[in-house]
């Protein structure tokens, strides 16, 4: 009989829904196993699913087809047209004697060789522009992806040069290149320059370093940098791929993933898994962070030549409003409480950890006045407690027929969740403490380097 016999378009989109949590809770085991990811080089074998897993033969160039590469008539890969053989960048100065085997083995050790040797002019000085880049908010060649004629030319080519050369006598060290750039006097200059119309006039765009041009933070080191300064922070390094908070709307929204609907978005379990820095924070193409994707984390989808860093009104709402900002000012709040008795240590604790200064006396005061007037205004507030919920009922429609059907999806991570500190847990002095905490960092001598 057909493979849906008998089953109503409802009970068909419920198994294929089934079938589907069936690999996926195996996808999730596998981040705890100890899989080899390789390059498989050999003959073409035939496997029925792409994503199936294979051992490797023990004959592999002896089993199967070995495929010819082709130029693509149109970029269309059912026209192939010339065959082509592996070879380097022939348009890059190199050594002539620099050759890659036509051999099915070794092709990829001869181009890592051809890529790093001394002799390349293109691989360090991309390297060292990137770096560069990262640290003034610009490169020395205005376009990082694009080194060729139709690129924009660097300001300082003697420079791009000299750190490349100074890049491939450090053994390729990156520590060693920003340990040179941040000694700079270019990098160690003060964004505000003593004769700033003259500059204006001289330097129009900013090209001649005179001054360090500010930048905002981007979105990770925004939420690393809250989440140091509340005391959550797991510097821990390595590991699997950790999924932090993100707002619950987005979070259980449906997302349609190969045909079916994917599982809601459910973050790590225990506050010291998911509050680890945003480095390893799984990036699913399918669902992105609001928070992120507010202040500018590019999109997965494809290659970024350099963050934009715009300044737009739902920026204001999320780092103000949101409850990732306010979970990170109570934690601060609570943390700072924990050391220090006096109201004014607190406040200059607050100060150092957010901006590495004491608070000024006005700010002082000022900070104290609300602090006071805002114990007044929680005393009569209820906070409610935040319900995680452990199901949630979800509408879809069957792929083939299209009819309507409900089911209902468990989170199982949510049911073990241990949420970050509550208002529902802190007193009114920490609440309104909270308050303080989070005007700082919704403040540009936070948000921005100068």
């Amino acid at each position: 009989p057909p493979q849906w016999a008998g089953l109503s378009g409802a009970q068909i989109g419920r198994l294929r829904i089934a079938r589907k949590n069936k690999i996926r809770f195996q996808w999730q085991l596998d981040q705890y196993r100890a899989i080899a990811f390789s390059t498989y080089v050999g003959g073409t074998k035939n496997v029925s699913n792409v994503q199936s897993r294979f051992n490797m033969p023990k004959q592999p160039l002896k089993q199967g087809t070995l495929e010819a590469s082709y130029i693509l008539g149109g970029g269309d890969p059912f026209a192939p047209t010339k065959e082509v053989t592996p070879g380097i960048i022939s348009a890059v100065p190199y050594d002539q004697s620099s050759k890659i085997t036509t051999s099915p083995t070794g092709r990829r050790r001869d181009l890592a060789n051809w890529i790093t040797q001394p002799n390349n002019s293109l691989s360090a000085r991309v390297m060292v522009n990137r770096i560069w880049q990262e640290h003034f908010g610009k490169g020395i060649a205005g376009n990082a992806n694009n080194f060729g004629a139709t690129g924009k030319k660097p300001t300082h080519p003697d420079l791009l040069d000299w750190l490349a050369t100074q890049f491939i006598k450090q053994q390729w060290s990156i520590k060693a290149l920003h340990r040179i750039i941040m000694n700079s006097e270019a990098y160690r200059r003060s964004s505000q320059h003593p004769k700033a119309k003259t500059l204006a006039q001289k330097d129009p765009h900013s090209k001649l370093y005179a001054r360090f041009t500010e930048r905002r933070l981007s979105a990770e080191e925004l939420r690393d940098s809250m989440l140091a300064c509340s005391g959550e922070l797991n510097p821990e390094m390595g590991g699997i791929p950790i999924r932090p908070d993100i707002n619950l709307e987005a979070a259980l929204q449906p997302r349609l993933v190969m045909g079916t609907l994917a599982p809601s978005y459910q973050p790590n379990a225990k506050p010291e898994q998911r509050n680890r820095r945003t480095v390893y924070a799984k990036v699913i193409r399918g669902l992105r962070d609001p928070f992120m994707e507010t202040f500018n984390q590019p999109s997965p989808n494809q290659s970024c030549e350099a963050r934009n860093s715009s300044t737009v009104t739902p920026q204001v709402f999320s780092l103000f409003n949101s409850e990732e900002s306010y979970d990170r000012s109570l934690a601060f709040a609570h943390h700072l409480l924990q050391q220090y008795q006096s109201r004014g240590d607190v406040i200059n604790a607050a100060f150092y950890r957010v901006y590495g200064r004491p608070a000024r006396a006005s700010e002082l005061k000022s900070c104290l006045d609300h602090w006071q007037t805002g114990e007044k205004k929680h005393l009569n507030l209820k906070i409610a407690v935040r319900e995680i919920p452990i199901k949630i009922v979800q509408n879809a429609k069957e792929e083939n027929t299209g009819e309507s059907f409900q089911y209902t999806e468990y989170l199982e991570i949510y049911q073990d969740y241990i949420p970050d500190l509550q208002a529902a847990d802190v007193d009114i002095k920490t609440r309104a403490l909270a308050d303080i905490c989070l005007a700082l960092f919704n403040s540009n001598e936070f948000v921005y380097i100068y």
